[in-house]
């Protein structure tokens, strides 16, 4: 295990762990915690032992999102400063989706705005049954501008804007019925269902996992018929994998 500013990491079967560590801050996101979130990536792209990725939140929240106090002193910098910081979040939820290896978000308690943010963006999220994941940043003054991106993709033009103005918190089940988490289970199942999940994931072909995330998000704006050409080229391009022909070949041979 390492650490790493406010992010603790560790290896462990294949399964690099990434936790936020600031649970007196309910895990907010300040610059250090940023960057530190950029160099575990950076490591899970080039690291051949990895196979799978899981973000955490250490205490009883996953994560409340911006740190208010480095965002009440960003008001005195200039616009191009403040762009550039913004831009920093935004391009960890862009390499989530990019990254070759699937993401895990496990949420307990609040993930709200920024936090909310690092939950979607995740390619699978599972919360406990008492999680709540919200944008409450309107309630403060600001605009939850780089999530919505997300937010509107996943959850529709109507409970997204009703999200965003409102600033309201989604119980664990209504955030699953908007489409924003992947399963809830009960708190107590919490730990065991993701590290089954993420087990499950270390276990699969990388080639055949990377090429299957890859083209999802490739798919999004896609016409129908562009989508079905795009999944063809996929299609002969996973056939010629070495993953593919070692499991076909177990499979017949079973």
């Amino acid at each position: 295990m390492s650490e790493a500013g406010a992010l603790r990491t560790s290896l462990d079967g294949g399964v690099l762990t990434l936790t936020l560590d600031r649970p007196d801050k309910r895990n907010a996101l300040d610059s250090a915690l940023i960057e530190a979130l950029h160099a575990a990536l950076d490591r899970a792209d080039l690291d051949g032992e990895v196979r799978v990725v899981v973000l955490r939140g250490a205490g009883k929240d996953f994560c409340a999102g911006a740190d208010l106090g480095e965002l009440l002193a960003s008001a005195d910098r200039t616009l191009a400063e403040n762009e550039r910081a913004a831009r920093r979040l935004g391009e960890v939820f862009e390499r989530l989706r990019a990254l070759p290896k699937p993401v895990v978000a496990v949420v307990q308690g609040r993930a709200f705005a920024g936090g909310a943010g690092l939950a979607t963006a995740s390619d699978v999220t599972i919360a406990g049954a008492g999680a709540q994941l919200g944008f409450p940043e309107i309630q403060r003054g600001f605009v939850p501008a780089m999530v919505m991106a997300i937010l509107r993709r996943l959850a529709g033009e109507k409970v997204a804007l009703d999200l965003v103005l409102t600033g309201r918190a989604l119980s664990a089940a209504e955030a699953l019925a908007a489409g924003l988490l992947s399963r809830v289970v009960p708190d107590a199942d919490l730990d065991r269902v993701a590290d089954d999940v993420a087990r499950r994931f270390a276990g699969t072909g990388a080639t055949a996992l990377a090429l299957t995330k890859r083209l999802f998000y490739q798919l999004d704006g896609l016409a129908f018929s562009e989508g079905i050409a795009l999944g063809a080229k996929v299609n002969a391009l996973a056939r010629q994998t070495p993953d593919f022909r070692a499991a076909i070949a177990e499979f017949l041979r079973g």
